[in-house]
C-alpha cells in the first residue's frame, strides 16, 4: 500500500478537527478556512519525463522488465518529495515541477549497481526512496533530471543469527514487516520512531533515525553491526566484528550519508528478545525545568526508562503529548508538564526499574498520574502526523523541526527556538502556538523537539521560511545541533555546512568525489552541488 500522495499515511485513518479544536484554532490563533480546496491526483499536470527510449530500456535491463522503471504519471507524483509542511502544501497545490523523470525498482544488490551504471552513462541523477517519509527536502535533488530509486522490491530478512543476536535486512524493508519478520524468532528491533508505520529499514540508517524508545533501545546508528553500499565505484561492505580499533569505523561515514556517498543495500543489525512485559505511565511536573531535571537525574544515574519523554507546559495544556485524544477532554491551565515513561521487559526488569524510577521521579517533584496517560500515548502514538494534515485541512499551518544539546545548555536553546520562532511568525501577521517536547535523553544531554501551529497567511510556504530561517540561527546560535534524527536534506544543509566546518565539509566532499565521481547520488542533499 502507498502512501497517501498527498499527506501523511493510510487516507483510511484521517479524521477532521474536533469542534474544540477548530474553535481554538479560530480564536486564538486567527485560522481561517480554507478558500480553496486541495487539488485531486488526476487533476495534476506532470511535465514530461526527460528520459530517453534507449535510457528506458537500459534501465529496464538492470532491473529485469519494464514493468520496473515506471514514467507514469501517478507514480512520479507520488515520489515527488516527503512529507515535510511545505511539501505537501506545494503538491496540494500542483506544484510537481520537480517530479523524477522516472521510478525505478531494483530487486537486488547487484541490481541497484547496474542501475547506478546506467545512470552514470546516460548522466541521471539517482535519488534513492524508502518510505518517502522525508521531512528535511531529502528527496528533492537540486539537478532537475534523475531518478527516484524506489527500494520496495529489497524487502526481505537476508539472515538471523540467534547465538549473537543479529539479523540482516534489506534496506526497503518497512519497519513494522521487519518487527514481524524478526518476531518470528523472539527478536525485535525496539526501534519505534513516529514514521515507524511507513519508513525503511535503509531510510533508518541513512538519516541516523531515532524511535520513541531510545532510552531502552537505543538511536538505530546504534543498532547498526554492519552495512552494504553501493556506489557508482563499487561496493562498500563494513562491520567485520561489533568493535574494532582497524582505523576509522567506516560505518560512521555511511551512517547519516542521506544517498549521497550510495544506496545502502542491507544493514546488520542487533536484535533483542521481545519483551514479555510492557508498561507505560504518566508523570506530572509543575514546570518544564523541573522535569528535565528530572528526566535528567535517570538519564545519568538511572535506572532508565524504555520510553522517557516530557512535554512543556504548552503542549500539555493542548493535550500533545496525546494527539489521539485531543478535544476529548478539558486540560486544566494547572496541568504543568505531562512526562511519560515506559517500561519493556522481563517482568522482574520492568517492575524493579518502576519502583526505582518512581522513586527518582517522586524526588524530583513528579505527582504520578497513573498508567491511563501513558497508554493513551502508547495508543496515538503515531497520530501526530494525521493530526497535521487535519490542521492543514482546517487552514491552518503546522510544522515541527528538531534539535538537541548537552544537558547545561537545554534551557538557552529552548527559549532561543520559541523566541525565533514566536518573534518572527508575530511580527509577519500570525501569531503561533509553539510546542516542545523532549523524547531522547543520554546522559550528557537531551533532544528538542518542537511543534509549531499558527495561520498560514496568504502564501504559507513563503510565510514559513522566515521562521524556519530564524529558528535554524537560533539553535546554532545557542550550541544546538542542526538536526537530531530529521536528516539534513536540503532544509538543513547550509546550516550543516556551518556546523561541520569548512574543513569538515572538504572532508566529506573528498569522500564523495571518490565514491561519486560525477556528482549522480542525491545532489545537493547533504552537501552543496560541488
Amino acid at each position: 500500500m502507498d502512501m497517501l500522495w498527498s499527506g501523511w499515511g493510510d487516507p483510511a485513518k484521517a479524521a477532521p478537527l474536533p469542534d474544540s479544536v477548530t474553535g481554538l484554532l479560530r480564536d486564538l490563533l486567527g485560522v481561517k478556512p480554507r478558500d480553496t480546496d486541495a487539488r485531486a491526483l488526476d487533476e495534476i499536470s506532470v511535465p514530461e519525463s526527460s528520459l530517453d527510449p534507449a535510457t528506458s530500456k537500459a534501465l529496464a535491463d538492470a532491473v529485469g522488465g519494464e514493468a520496473h522503471v515506471r514514467t507514469d504519471a501517478e507514480s512520479r507524483i507520488r515520489h515527488t518529495r516527503g512529507k515535510s509542511t511545505p511539501d505537501l502544501l506545494r503538491i496540494r497545490a500542483g506544484d510537481v515541477e520537480d517530479a523524477p523523470a522516472a521510478v525505478v525498482l531494483p530487486a537486488s544488490h547487484d541490481d541497484v549497481v547496474a542501475v547506478l551504471r546506467v545512470c552514470a552513462e546516460h548522466g541521471l541523477a539517482v535519488v534513492p526512496f524508502g518510505g518517502g517519509t522525508s521531512v528535511v527536502g531529502g528527496l528533492a535533488p537540486e539537478r532537475r533530471s534523475f531518478v527516484a530509486l524506489d527500494l520496495r522490491r529489497m524487502n526481505g530478512l537476508l539472515d538471523i543469527d540467534p547465538v549473537s543476536r543479529t539479523a540482516t535486512l534489506q534496506p526497503g524493508l518497512r519497519a513494522p514487516d521487519a518487527e514481524a519478520l524478526l518476531a518470528e524468532y523472539g527478536f525485535t528491533l525496539g526501534h519505534f520512531p513516529q514514521s515507524y508505520e511507513w519508513a525503511t529499514i535503509g531510510g533508518f540508517a541513512a538519516a541516523r533515525s531515532s524511535g520513541q524508545a531510545s532510552a531502552g533501545y537505543g538511536r538505530f546508528d546504534e543498532m547498526v553491526l554492519g552495512l552494504t553500499l553501493a556506489t557508482p565505484e563499487g561496493t562498500l561492505d563494513v562491520g567485520r566484528a561489533p568493535r574494532s580499533a582497524a582505523g576509522p569505523d567506516l560505518r560512521q561515514l555511511i551512517l547519516g550519508s542521506e544517498g549521497a556517498f550510495g544506496v545502502i543495500t542491507a544493514v546488520t543489525v542487533r536484535v533483542r528478545p521481545v519483551p514479555h512485559t510492557r508498561v507505560y505511565e504518566g508523570w506530572r511536573f509543575a514546570s518544564f525545568e523541573e522535569g528535565a531535571t528530572a528526566l535528567r537525574r535517570l538519564a545519568q544515574d538511572g535506572p532508565r526508562p524504555t520510553v522517557l519523554r516530557l512535554s512543556d507546559e504548552t503542549e500539555t495544556f493542548v493535550g500533545l503529548a496525546q494527539p489521539d485524544a485531543i478535544g476529548a477532554a478539558e486540560v486544566p491551565s494547572s496541568a504543568g508538564c505531562m512526562a511519560i515513561a515506559g517500561y519493556e521487559g522481563t517482568e522482574e526488569d520492568t517492575t524493579y526499574r518502576r519502583e526505582r524510577a518512581a522513586e527518582v521521579l517522586r524526588a524530583a517533584g513528579g505527582t504520578y498520574l497513573g498508567a491511563e496517560p501513558g497508554e493513551r500515548w502508547a495508543h496515538g502514538r503515531y497520530s501526530a502526523p494525521y493530526l497535521r494534515d487535519s490542521l492543514l485541512d482546517a487552514g491552518a499551518f503546522a510544522e515541527t523541526l528538531e534539535t538537541a544539546t548537552f544537558w547545561s545548555r537545554i534551557p538557552e536553546l529552548y527559549a532561543a527556538v520559541r523566541t525565533a520562532l514566536t518573534e518572527t511568525l508575530t511580527a509577519a501577521g500570525t501569531p503561533p502556538l509553539v510546542m516542545c517536547h523532549i523524547s531522547h535523553v543520554y546522559e550528557n544531554g537531551a533532544s528538542l523537539y518542537f511543534t509549531v501551529v499558527s495561520a498560514q497567511g496568504d502564501d504559507a510556504v513563503a510565510h514559513w521560511e522566515p521562521a524556519k530561517r530564524a529558528a535554524n540561527e537560533a539553535v546554532l546560535n545557542a550550541g544546538g545541533t542542526i538536526t537530531h534524527h530529521h536528516g539534513v536534506g536540503t532544509d538543513h544543509r547550509d546550516w550543516y555546512v556551518r556546523e561541520a566546518g569548512p574543513l569538515g565539509v572538504e572532508a566529506l566532499r573528498a569522500v564523495k568525489r571518490r565514491l561519486d565521481p560525477d556528482g549522480l547520488l542525491s545532489p545537493g542533499i547533504l552537501l552543496p552541488v560541488d
